[in-house]
């Protein structure tokens, strides 16, 4: 009788597991994949007085995304750049990713770059998602960006880019 009773209580034990790492699998990690076309829309240079060449650069980029499930959506992002001429630079960027149903994506990318600003044809940078609103309300995860820029025009400040960015986020179940 004893034996029965243990053998009972193992089974609930291993049934009320399963259902709870069921539902942790359900609620676990999702991929949302996109590509992007953007260029400047506002473009400040500043020069920081130390060295010649060393240049704080202040920028806002616009454009679309278009997701792998045919979904559109714009992208404005605001990035912090410090460059030294000829020389690899760091880079801050924040940018909001809005819906046609209203509902946004906030992330961001830091780093540094190998070679001097606007010398490189391409990049692949690695950021976090910040939050989201809507149905992205709770949204938490990484990004990762791949870019490739076009050429200059005449004209232009910076380089129109084009780009595949992959999230990988979690969002709460509800």
């Amino acid at each position: 009788m004893e034996t029965k009773k243990s053998i009972w209580v193992l089974f609930s034990i291993l049934g009320i597991s399963g259902w709870i790492l069921g539902s942790a699998i359900q609620a676990g990690a999702e991929t949302m994949n996109f590509k992007f076309l953007n260029h400047v829309t506002r473009y400040e240079t500043f020069p920081t007085g130390d060295i010649e060449g060393h240049n704080i650069v202040i920028s806002v980029r616009e454009g679309a995304a278009i997701f792998n499930r045919g979904e559109l959506a714009w992208i404005k992002s605001t990035n912090y750049v410090d460059s030294v001429k000829e020389g690899p630079y760091t880079f801050d960027q924040y940018y909001l990713i809005t819906f046609q149903d209203g509902s946004r994506i906030t992330c961001r990318n830091k780093g540094a770059a190998e070679a001097a600003l606007g010398k490189t044809a391409s990049e692949k940078i690695m950021g976090e998602i910040l939050n989201g609103t809507g149905r992205f309300e709770g949204m938490k995860g990484t990004v990762s960006v791949q870019i490739k820029f076009l050429p200059l025009e005449k004209g232009e400040a910076a380089r129109k880019a084009l780009g595949e960015v992959t999230f990988n986020y979690t969002l709460p179940s509800k």
